[in-house]
């Protein structure tokens, strides 16, 4: 690789592209994500070429599920591919995250470092400590000047703390504070001594104190079985800490801490996020500039909030803005989310029949029970003080949540009479 000179102020601009959460082989209710993570890595090999990026950072949850498919792989290694086609001088960082089979993922690395891509697994120790030879990743701008270091630390488990005492004074979560800031100051004083001045970017996959959290893709993934971490375990010596693991953009301790967020909606939840990911320019600065990602496959829910009666929801999927000939792959997400104000079945088939008649594609569905009658205090009656029929309508509405009709009224007693 060469010997690498130092940077003298002089020399040109380097620029820093952080991203996480990519998720590839994601699935909803069974849809392949494939073609929105193929628009976005389009997106991206564009972006590096117009923006002239240098690195390109990966905070974990490179994929979905610990057993990604072979397609799964195949869209990764292609989007490698394009992006140094983009640059083929960039240099890619990638780091494992809760969600990535960390093994599998360093497998290919041999291959993968001499094309200038770096890819970290899992924390790596030799008898001094963090192997960091492994760790510290020297950073060049476009003339081979060397700018900065790169700190890349996966998803930490709880082996990776070794002076972790959960029975320690203070309780669980002091003891997984202390022991994750023991090894981040380790790290960073480590890194400082090799750094010689130059500054210094973390990466990290968990969750902070502060950050805010979305519920559907976002595991609450514990270190030590704890669940977020002060940022300040991050110290100060560090110029910038490029996280992974919650799907919102969102800076953290003034913007030197900050996830980029994943380059789509992942859940319901995420729909009114601004998903893309952050530009670094060592020139201007630390200030993370958020770069938004054109959403390829719109995602609704419908209510936007709470429940809706059928035929609100009705209503709200014929005002949807669709076109009849737009490919499967391409059709919009629909989360539904309905009040029983009907028998469950007869809604079920009602949604079932409109829905396979529209250009959409049903990413979750639920139907809500009306709240039920509260129960009286009294001992519910025997047989003796009630009858089938009765017995045959406190059935349905707990099943429903509404009351039979005269329909199922007639057929219950048809059924009855044969008894």
């Amino acid at each position: 690789m060469g010997i690498l000179t130092k940077y003298d102020g002089q020399g040109s601009s380097m620029r820093i592209l952080h991203t996480a959460d990519w998720h590839i082989g994601q699935t909803l209710n069974g849809w392949s994500r494939e073609h929105e993570h193929e628009s976005f890595f389009a997106n991206l090999s564009q972006l590096i070429a117009s923006e002239r990026i240098d690195v390109l950072l990966v905070a974990g949850d490179v994929f979905d599920g610990i057993n990604p498919s072979g397609d799964s792989l195949r869209l990764l290694y292609r989007a490698i591919a394009d992006c140094l086609r983009a640059n083929p001088k960039l240099q890619i960082i990638m780091t494992a995250g809760n969600h990535d089979p960390a093994q599998r993922l360093e497998a290919p690395e041999a291959v993968l470092n001499a094309l200038g891509v770096h890819v970290l697994g899992t924390l790596r120790r030799n008898a001094d400590g963090v192997d960091m030879d492994r760790h510290l990743i020297p950073l060049r701008d476009a003339s081979g000047v060397l700018r900065a270091h790169v700190l890349a630390i996966p998803f930490l488990r709880q082996a990776d703390l070794p002076g972790l005492q959960l029975g320690a004074t203070g309780g669980p979560e002091h003891a997984i504070t202390t022991a994750a800031r023991a090894l981040h100051i380790a790290m960073t004083e480590a890194a400082n001594i090799r750094a010689d001045g130059l500054p210094i970017i973390a990466m990290g996959h968990l969750t902070c104190a502060g950050g805010l959290e979305s519920e559907g893709a976002e595991r609450r993934i514990l270190i030590g079985g704890e669940h977020a971490v002060p940022p300040d375990i991050y110290p100060s010596a560090l110029s910038y800490v490029a996280l992974g693991h919650l799907h919102r953009a969102q800076s953290l301790d003034g913007g030197r801490v900050r996830y980029s967020g994943s380059p789509f909606p992942l859940s319901a939840a995420e729909i009114g996020y601004d998903h893309g990911v952050t530009l670094l320019d060592l020139n201007e600065g630390f200030t993370p500039t958020h770069i938004p990602v054109p959403r390829e496959v719109p995602m609704y829910r419908l209510p936007a909030s709470g429940v809706a009666p059928l035929s609100e929801v009705i209503n709200a999927l014929n005002a949807l803005d669709l076109a009849a000939d737009t490919p499967r792959n391409a059709q919009p997400f629909v989360y539904l989310s309905l009040l029983a104000d009907q028998p469950v079945t007869q809604i079920a088939a009602t949604l079932d029949a409109l829905v396979s008649s529209l250009p959409i594609r049903v990413a979750g569905q639920s139907i809500t029970k009306p709240e039920a009658i509260a129960a009286p205090s009294a001992s519910p009656p025997s047989l003796s003080e009630t009858n089938p029929e009765d017995l045959f309508h406190m059935a349905f509405r707990t099943s429903h949540g509404v009351d039979p009709d005269t329909m199922h009224l007639a057929a219950f007693r048809e059924a009855f009479s044969e008894i």
